[in-house]
């Protein structure tokens, strides 16, 4: 199949101006090829042109990368969205996962980056978050949020905002029926982790009547439902892991997990939970969890706003969080995010908003590929596939010889009673 092919149809799914056309699509198109090495140089190598329309691209029409994100994830969601049913044994059908990154930076004076706490050290980088739609087992990475440093603010007299302000200026305009039409607002779920434990986050998702699922601090302030009915307001709250601490005689339940990867492994935790008030957010119910085979400080708190579903129910719920970080591992390697995302331009996010826009047109699979050369999503729900066929075999397999045994033992008994 010829490239023209393929360009026309990228061109059809995003729109941009005529002058752009040629540059976007082919910048598009060497994202979702599979090479080695994703940068500039190896854009303007495989398209045949120069390296300046790319660099003048990305530095310069940062906003029509915006939109074509935008226009990208509304078309997947629309048709998936007909066909709308609950997630995998959870009572929503709708996952908005909302998740910090940071994208390091390998030059040595780079712009609007800061040094950051991350994993196990400090990390010169950029910062913002990701925020990434699920419906069914499709992923749909939303328009992310870039995280200015104080010294960039100042050089460009920007007003600085910190994180949780910029997530609830996010949260509270979105809406959703561009994405997927008229919906329930009850069966959408808000997953995040323990850095935006944040009241004003929390009320935001409250006030749209969604759903949420907090990893909540240690030290966050909270109340039972009957010291919320009968001690003062002006009585001190508890933290969380005092709280817990103090009520031993909240028994632990046992909690078995299948992983899905492709060892299939089982986790084992325990678990215990109750409810109550949050403090400044409202009703929640808390589920205290440990691992069974666990290193010290390994235990952890959730909040549900949601009084209907289960302990269970939360950590599987909580555990779809997990989708972003493999996004993050898809796009960073086959999508090249790191080496084309840190190139020194004011604009950094541009470049992120085109590796998105190339994840979705590959989850949308191209015209004239074949079964085996599928987009990322679908070799994921072929992988899945596969795997669950595998364990299906393995248990029809085992089962068999377990009914074979048991002939071969009545057969036995029968001859020995002649």
């Amino acid at each position: 199949m010829r490239a023209q092919t393929v360009q026309t149809w990228i061109a059809r799914h995003i729109l941009v101006r005529l002058r752009l056309e040629n540059v976007c699509t082919r910048s598009l198109l060497c994202l979702m090829v599979a090479t080695i090495k994703q940068s500039l140089e190896e854009a303007a190598r495989f398209s045949g042109l120069h390296q300046s329309p790319f660099s003048k691209m990305l530095k310069a029409h940062s906003k029509v990368a915006v939109s074509t994100l935008g226009n990208l994830s509304k078309q997947p969601a629309k048709q998936v969205a007909k066909t709308r049913q609950k997630l995998h044994e959870l009572p929503w059908a709708i996952a908005i996962v909302v998740e910090r990154t940071l994208q390091h930076r390998a030059s040595l004076h780079p712009k609007n980056a800061k040094t950051c706490n991350h994993g196990q050290g400090v990390v010169v980088g950029h910062q913002w978050t990701n925020i990434v739609l699920i419906l069914h087992d499709m992923l749909l990475p939303l328009r992310p949020i870039p995280f200015s440093s104080q010294r960039y603010c100042r050089d460009h007299k920007l007003k600085e905002r910190t994180e949780h302000a910029l997530v609830v200026e996010y949260i509270a305009p979105l809406n959703l029926e561009d994405y997927i039409g008229a919906y329930d607002p009850r069966q959408v779920v808000v997953f995040t982790d323990s850095g935006y434990d944040n009241q004003k986050s929390q009320n935001a998702i409250a006030a749209k009547s969604w759903h949420c699922i907090i990893a909540l601090g240690k030290t966050r302030s909270v109340q039972s439902t009957t010291l919320a009915l009968t001690t003062p307001k002006s009585k001190p709250w508890w933290h969380l892991a005092t709280f817990f601490r103090h009520r031993r005689w909240l028994k632990w339940h046992p909690m078995r997990i299948t992983t899905h990867g492709t060892k299939r492994q089982r986790m084992e935790w325990h678990t215990r939970d109750t409810m109550g008030s949050l403090r400044y957010v409202g009703q929640v119910q808390w589920v205290c969890s440990e691992p069974c085979k666990r290193p010290e400080g390994r235990r952890k708190y959730f909040a549900c706003n949601d009084m209907r579903v289960t302990a269970r129910q939360i950590m599987l719920g909580y555990r779809l969080r997990w989708a972003i970080e493999l996004l993050h591992k898809t796009v960073k390697q086959p999508l090249g995010f790191e080496d084309v995302a840190t190139r020194g331009f004011d604009a950094v996010m541009s470049p992120v908003h085109w590796v998105y826009g190339a994840y979705i047109l590959l989850s949308m699979a191209p015209p004239g590929v074949s079964a085996g050369a599928m987009g990322l999503g679908d070799k994921q729900r072929q992988r899945q596939q596969v795997l669950d066929n595998n364990e299906k075999r393995r248990v029809l397999q085992k089962l068999t010889q377990i009914g074979g045994v048991q002939r071969y033992n009545d057969e036995r008994r029968q001859a020995l009673e002649r």
